[in-house]
């Protein structure tokens, strides 16, 4: 029998792996990247205190009004600038990225990008 992949599964599996030695301290927080079918969603986290720092998504009123005939992609773009500027104003320069399983391309790498437009450094 022929059994679907479980791609979500694989997702968790590599995630699991890569935290092994990602963590998010007092100076360089870890910047944390979550895309479900439709919005992005960006922490930055500082996992000594277990404490989130800085948040974006494409669920806030900031964003969401600009969305209008914007792709994924660009919507993306706008997250990781936003989190990238607010985490400018909280005085954080350096993160950790971590990307959470998923593949460095599309909506995760122009949240980098928009992230590091800001002026983030990772």
């Amino acid at each position: 029998m022929i059994k679907k992949i479980d791609k979500n599964a694989v997702r968790k599996a590599r995630h699991h792996r890569i935290r092994r030695h990602i963590v998010g301290t007092a100076e360089r927080p870890r910047l944390n990247v979550y895309r479900s079918l439709n919005n992005v969603y960006a922490q930055i986290i500082n996992d000594e205190i277990g404490c989130t720092l800085v948040s974006a998504s494409t669920l806030e009123a900031d964003i969401k009004g600009k969305l209008e005939g914007k792709s994924k992609k660009e919507a993306a773009l706008m997250v990781g600038e936003l989190i990238g500027k607010r985490a400018i104003e909280k005085g954080i320069k350096k993160v950790v990225f971590d990307r959470s399983g998923y593949l460095y391309t599309g909506r995760v790498a122009e949240l980098a990008a928009g992230a590091r437009k800001a002026g983030l450094d990772f």
